[in-house]
């Protein structure tokens, strides 16, 4: 296929939002607005909890406040850009910061899943060898754990910048999206982009595919550990610990696999509702997290209510 080389390469391009659906741009960003205030103020909430409650200084909960804090800068990556577009017709982004964008959303993106792997880990040494469980997961290597997980997302991240820097992008510069991501600018380019392609599927293989098999193998042993239990109540109460992040697992792979699905089979589908589905991906979990946490999690709603009523008393 002849590429048209114009000569031209666009700096700067502009977000549509959700193309098709621009009359209902306001209505739409009402519920934008609300999830993203709502994952501002309890992921915030649930850090400052955690980190001020000595009694929470335990590695579960250490876990959280680090996907607490991983929420926030997803959400924040993505929703006041298309809070911007729907409100304030603002959807031009230069090249170097479509680029930061993408790398913000992407790196979070697998930094959440390897925290979603890491808990699972905890709540299998928690299970399978609860008399060790602090000796095994010291604040050191929780410390260790934390660092690790956020090099690799920023690392596996980081190439993809010179990926894109190296293109010419003299095709259309208008993305129907709210937001950046990698192939969806890399399309734009007249260069051959099989590089792109193979380099964003050879991490996606490498991180969240493998989590979320790490994540099963785990559970099949903590349900292998639980079903040997002599004690039905300890059977329960060991299930019972994992069930927020159970929930957790299923709100952050869940809608990602069904928009994989529809992307791939779904040609019928509309533009926009692929676009809504991307944006369901991004703006869920980080609103829902905190609340699952705070209604199935004891320790922490004491902790809220203290916080939020203390002062009333």
């Amino acid at each position: 296929m002849p590429f048209n080389h114009t000569g031209v390469s666009h700096t700067v391009f502009r977000l549509l939002g959700i193309p098709g659906l621009e009359d209902q741009h306001m209505w739409i960003s009402i519920p934008f607005c609300i999830s993203y205030v709502i994952a501002l103020l309890g992921n915030s909430l649930l850090i400052f909890i955690i980190l001020t409650t000595h009694s929470l200084h335990e590695p579960m909960y250490l876990f959280l406040c680090m996907l607490a804090g991983a929420d926030v800068v997803l959400s924040t990556s993505t929703v006041p850009q298309a809070l911007a577009i729907f409100w304030f017709h603002a959807g031009e982004i230069s090249l170097d910061c479509c680029i930061t964008q993408l790398f913000f959303i992407h790196s979070t993106f697998i930094s959440e899943s390897g925290i979603l792997l890491v808990m699972a880990f905890d709540r299998y040494v928690a299970i399978c060898y609860p008399l060790r469980y602090t000796a095994i997961l010291t604040c050191g290597l929780i410390g260790k754990i934390g660092v690790i997980v956020f090099l690799r997302s920023y690392g596996m991240i980081f190439p993809i910048i010179f990926l894109l820097k190296r293109l010419t992008f003299c095709q259309n510069n208008i993305i129907p999206h709210t937001f950046c991501e990698h192939i969806g600018l890399a399309k734009y380019a007249c260069n051959d982009i099989q590089v792109n392609i193979w380099y964003g599927f050879s991490v996606l293989m490498s991180t969240v595919v493998l989590d979320v098999v790490l994540i099963f193998v785990s559970y099949v042993l903590i349900l292998h550990a639980v079903f040997h239990m002599s004690s039905q109540h300890a059977r329960h109460k060991a299930l019972h610990t994992c069930g927020s992040h159970i929930c957790v697992i299923i709100l952050f792979y869940g809608p990602g696999i069904f928009t994989t699905l529809v992307q791939r089979f779904g040609h019928h589908i509309p533009l926009h509702i692929h676009i809504l589905l991307a944006n369901v991906c991004i703006l869920a979990p980080p609103m829902l997290n905190p609340i699952i946490y705070g209604i199935k999690t004891k320790q922490i709603q004491e902790q809220v209510v203290h916080v939020l009523f203390a002062k009333q008393k």
